[in-house]
């Protein structure tokens, strides 16, 4: 009690009161100074750029409400575009710099009405489709309101249609911009470049260092590497759906729909349709249409008027002509369409050409050759022409259906430059997506070992040999394993059985009819396979048992992406006759499995169907041989790995089946597979096939167990 009194009475002593003055002082001082500290954080971390307050957006695209730039008539003026430029001499990639997403970031300038000194403007408002395509920039991941970010930066001045500029005051223009540095890592858009009346192949207007998106390069004026070669928008796009049409010869052979020919052009096509009569059909301008009939919707030949684009749909083949100008929109009109294109124009650099494979979706002819069109045509076999169509189709709908197609294309071609790593494959540049395929999981990336429970289904291809199928049909329901038994009748003179008549299984079974007899309708990526594993099995591989199928399925779930079958063969290379040779001999070695009895994942269908290199497959239906071998050749060279044989068995066909009935008792078939070997070996520029001396039995195959302990006691010796 007396020490608290004493420590009391000496507190005022030991700590003395603050006078008021000094108190107001240090509180004074330190608001100043956490008033500091927290003005220095909002700086540090709110956006401190100037240019980023007017960045480019939605409600500042009207020309009515944004800042006028007066240009004086002595403002600088870019250099001319300068052809030497390569993204390693004139793009500064450092600006890019690293980012989890491997993502180039893109500004957009602010939109601003630019006048010369008179207060004439330089030019009108941006277009519809420019403004499209700023629209799709700025909707895109690659958008960025930084301009600090910033690895790419976009003008909101229009420069797509050279028609409506002025070059000199556009050139001064893009010099206003602030981050301009000679054009360094800007991007123009331009798809009618140069004038009368030499219409230049590339923008006029001087860029310095600028990269150009063009719409018609010539190998003269494309820098490779560099500038983006891109399409020429076809307005008609937003305005005409077209649907799909079936793929295939159509009415017209060669169609030709542009107006304002040159006189040279069109008398050679008018000699062409006077020679092959009405397969070919040439259009031009109408000259009787009635008032108010928009002629860019129609198209005459003599008194018979067109729809058009829809007219496009009539040819198989569609001419694609120089203009005035090499890039012309009625390519984007063809090949939605669904037309074949065939480009007649000298040193024109394609759209995306550098990413886009126009092989498989044009025909290239030289203007010298335009005579020899049609018998250059001829010579294409229906099957490519189909496959040209449908690619044809996919590439417009990819890459030329809007001006937001045409714009990320065009970036993602310059961010795969940038990050070469990271870059989109030619695959998924050029392969149209399969609608019930796209899910399906590559093989080499399964789990270890696929789920049981979900089993595999039996594909057995036929032809009229109804007994011998019924009997493999029964057999192969036997397998515990089995999801459903799909046979693919191969017979297009004679319809399959009744249904009645077919054996009674306890899977689905599903019958497919096909339209043509060929070998490789046995590897089509059908709808109905809806597990992983699939059996490929003849209809006259009747002695196969079912613990032994049961067996090969549980080696295959061990080793997804291995080809996993019964009859083993070897390649040898022939010293004599300095070739491949095909053994079917007993032999220790094997480098190929049989798919008329073998277990394989789905995904090699699609692959065999789609991807299957040079014209292998068409060499195949034209042999009715090969089509395992074919098989064999690409899984080996997908994976890099062998066959895997399972079980002893030699022979498994059917013992009455006699050389009438058997294909593979052919005379010649020894010979023909062995031509198959070095036709696909100088297809695949290789010999992906790998020899091994293993088979796969079961652990207690010729063990002295009693049968029970073992899982499968039914493998055969022979």
């Amino acid at each position: 009690m007396c020490a608290s009194a004493k420590y009391n009475t000496r507190g005022p002593a030991l700590i003395p009161r603050m006078k008021t003055k000094h108190r107001i002082y240090y509180i004074t001082l330190f608001s100043v100074v956490l008033l500091g500290l927290i003005a220095t954080g909002m700086f540090q971390f709110w956006p401190h750029s100037i240019e980023s307050s007017s960045d480019w957006t939605v409600e500042k695209r009207s020309v009515h409400d944004v800042p006028v730039v007066k240009l004086p008539a002595d403002s600088p003026i870019p250099e001319r575009g300068d052809l030497s430029c390569r993204m390693h001499t004139c793009f500064d990639v450092y600006r890019c710099g690293f980012n989890p997403k491997n993502k180039i970031k893109v500004y957009i300038y602010s939109l601003k009405k630019y006048v010369d000194e008179y207060g004439v403007l330089v030019s009108n408002t941006i277009s519809r489709e420019y403004n499209e395509l700023l629209t799709a920039i700025s909707d895109s991941d690659f958008y960025t309101d930084d301009v600090n970010r910033a690895c790419l930066f976009v003008p909101s001045i229009d420069v797509l249609n050279q028609n409506t500029l002025r070059i000199k005051e556009t050139a001064q223009a893009l010099a206003q911009l602030s981050r301009w540095d000679r054009g360094t890592n800007h991007l123009l858009f331009n798809m009618l470049p140069g004038g009368p009346p030499d219409y230049n192949t590339a923008l006029d207007v001087p860029r310095d260092r600028a990269l150009l998106a063009g719409g018609g390069f010539s190998t003269w004026t494309y820098r490779q590497g560099y500038d983006v070669s891109i399409p020429v928008y076809s307005p008609l796009s937003a305005e005409v759906e077209l649907p799909e049409r079936g793929l295939g010869l159509r009415r017209y052979f060669i169609l030709s729909s542009q107006m304002a020919l040159h006189p040279e052009y069109r008398s050679d096509l008018e000699t062409l349709q006077d020679e092959n009569g009405e397969s070919v059909l040439i259009l031009d301008k109408c000259t009787n249409l009635s008032e108010g009939v928009p002629s860019v919707r129609k198209r005459c030949h003599k008194n018979q008027i067109f729809d058009y684009p829809q007219v496009l749909q009539e040819a198989t083949f569609c001419v694609i002509l120089r203009g005035a100008r090499l890039g012309q929109a009625v390519l984007s009109d063809v090949l939605q369409a669904g037309c074949v294109p065939v480009v007649i124009a000298d040193s024109y650099i394609l759209p995306f050409s550098e990413v886009l494979d126009w092989k498989r979706a044009s025909v290239v002819i030289p203007e010298e050759k335009m005579p020899e069109m049609y018998s250059i045509l001829q010579s294409i076999p229906e099957q490519q022409i189909e496959e040209m169509q449908r690619q044809a189709r996919w590439f417009w709908e990819a890459y030329f259906r809007s001006m937001k197609a045409i714009a990320l294309a065009t970036l993602q071609i310059i961010n795969d430059r940038i990050y070469p790593y990271a870059a989109i494959s030619y695959e998924e540049w050029n392969d149209p997506p399969t609608v019930k395929w796209s899910s399906v999981s590559n093989p080499l990336f399964l789990p270890l070992i696929p789920p049981q429970s979900q089993g595999f289904t039996a594909i057995v291809l036929t032809y009229d040999r109804v007994e011998s199928l019924f009997r493999v049909i029964t057999e192969v329901s036997k397998v515990p394993s089995l999801s459903k038994l799909l046979v693919v009748w191969n017979n297009q003179n004679k319809n399959p059985p009744e249904d009645s008549l077919w054996p009674k299984i306890r899977v689905p079974l599903k019958v497919v009819k096909t339209t043509e007899n060929k070998l490789s309708n046995r590897f089509f990526p059908y709808d109905e396979i809806e597990t992983e594993a699939v059996l490929a099995i003849d209809d006259d591989i009747i002695m196969l048992t079912s613990d032994e199928l049961q067996f090969g399925y549980e080696v295959w779930r061990e080793f997804p992406d291995r080809l996993v079958g019964y009859p083993g063969r070897l390649h040898l290379w022939d010293h004599e006759m300095n070739k491949w040779k095909y053994e079917s001999e007993w032999t220790n070695e094997v480098s190929m499995v049989l798919t008329g009895a073998a277990f394989y994942h789905k995904y090699f269908n699609y692959l065999y169907t789609y991807k299957m290199p040079g014209d292998i497959k068409n060499w195949v239906d034209a042999h009715m041989n090969c089509e395992d071998i074919a098989m064999n050749f690409l899984v080996a060279n997908v994976t890099g790995k062998a066959v895997i044989k399972v079980t002893p068995r030699k022979k498994f066909k059917c013992p009455e089946c006699t050389a009438i009935d058997g294909l593979s008792l052919d005379q010649t078939h020894m010979v023909e597979r062995s031509e198959c070997i070095n036709k696909f070996a100088s297809v695949f520029g290789t010999m992906p096939l790998k020899v091994v001396e293993h088979r796969a039995d079961p652990v207690l195959y010729k063990d002295d167990f009693p049968e029970k302990l073992k899982s499968f006691p039914n493998i055969g010796s022979l």
